[in-house]
């Protein structure tokens, strides 16, 4: 046999996961539970209800006495982090886990790049100047998550690995950018398709990306890995035709270019979700290099079936009471602004 060799696969890990209950700390658990793995989750027990199968530890990650709880008399092999956002607490957490947890793998966020996204990224480019003992309780800020994987390295060095999130999708989303798009075409009629419809973009469900950093916890690899869809892996329009296709509407895709868009006050990402426009600012944002990742066996199923399980989720959870937000700021355009900008459109036979 020819190639290099992969490594052993050890199975049968004692793992911890803080997180567990949301979205890809949930798939997290189901893969590693799936693969015959021991898992403890420490959440604060509010997002949603402990995964059978799982020794469940509530408490919050910020007070150290919640923390010492979780350690009494208990060791893992390794620790999965899904939801470390502010330096002090995953220095804390990393501070306490030395010593009782054989490996500390860190799900950091592409945001932890300075240059992105004006421009692409790999393992090697730059990060934010943030420390690992940056006070706590900071506002929300991209910067964070490179503090965040300072105090892990700090405490547990080789016996790291830090992956660097894309634009996760999937069932389970607790953001709503894939969910607004489906909801809103499965209600019909003329769509905006903004920007151009072929420009390329790299998406991740939630259980490919599990898949991955369980995969390399079971064969020991460590280091820094971009973790996202593949360059050039679906557009806009594909993405969207397949909203439609799942979703079984009858809805007219109108082209809306991205000029139009942006005199007509439309924030990108937010308004209308994934949308960047064709600028320097916004040039890098689909154009990670995921090569090492890919090496060590990264794989992303076909966007269209995320797209189908993630309505046929939506179908199982029912009508959603509040607006979808990212950080605060509601997700999806206004109603009359989208009839503005569609008749627009219309009138100037597509803009």
């Amino acid at each position: 046999m020819c190639g290099r060799t992969a490594p052993e696969r050890v199975i049968g890990m004692n793992i911890l996961i803080l997180g567990g209950s949301s979205f890809l700390g949930r798939a997290y658990v189901s893969d590693a539970l799936a693969r015959g793995h021991r898992v403890t989750t420490f959440n604060r027990g509010i997002t949603g209800p402990d995964r059978p199968g799982v020794e469940a530890v509530h408490g919050d990650r910020t007070r150290a006495e919640d923390l010492a709880r979780l350690v009494d008399g208990r060791s893992w092999d390794a620790v999965v982090d899904t939801s470390g956002q502010q330096p002090h607490a995953v220095a804390q957490a990393a501070r306490l886990l030395r010593g009782r947890a054989g490996h500390y793998s860190f799900v950091s966020s592409i945001h932890a790049f300075a240059d992105w996204p004006a421009r692409p990224v790999d393992e090697t480019s730059a990060t934010f100047d943030c420390p690992a003992d940056t006070p706590p309780d900071q506002p929300p800020a991209n910067a964070l998550k490179a503090g965040c994987e300072r105090a892990v390295t700090e405490h547990f060095g080789e016996n790291s690995t830090l992956l660097n999130c894309g634009l996760l999708i999937g069932p389970h989303e607790n953001v709503g950018r894939l969910l607004w798009w489906l909801e809103r075409i499965a209600r019909g009629g003329q769509v905006i398709l903004p920007g151009d419809p072929e420009r390329a973009m790299q998406l991740i469900d939630a259980r490919d990306f599990a898949a991955f950093g369980l995969g390399l916890l079971e064969q020991g690899r460590t280091g820094r890995y971009v973790t996202t869809g593949p360059a050039g892996g679906t557009t806009m329009a594909a993405m969207l035709r397949a909203c439609a296709e799942a979703t079984g509407a009858d809805a007219e895709f109108v082209p809306v270019a991205d000029g139009a868009l942006l005199a007509a006050g439309v924030a990108p990402w937010t308004e209308l979700p994934l949308w960047t426009p064709d600028e320097p600012d916004w040039a890098g944002i689909w154009r990670a290099d995921t090569s090492r990742a890919r090496e060590a066996g990264l794989h992303n199923r076909p966007v269209e079936e995320t797209v189908r399980d993630t309505w046929a989720w939506i179908g199982r959870r029912g009508p959603r009471d509040a607006p979808y937000t990212q950080g605060g700021t509601p997700l999806g355009i206004a109603e009359e602004k989208e009839k503005e900008l569609l008749s627009a459109a219309g009138a100037a036979g597509g803009v």
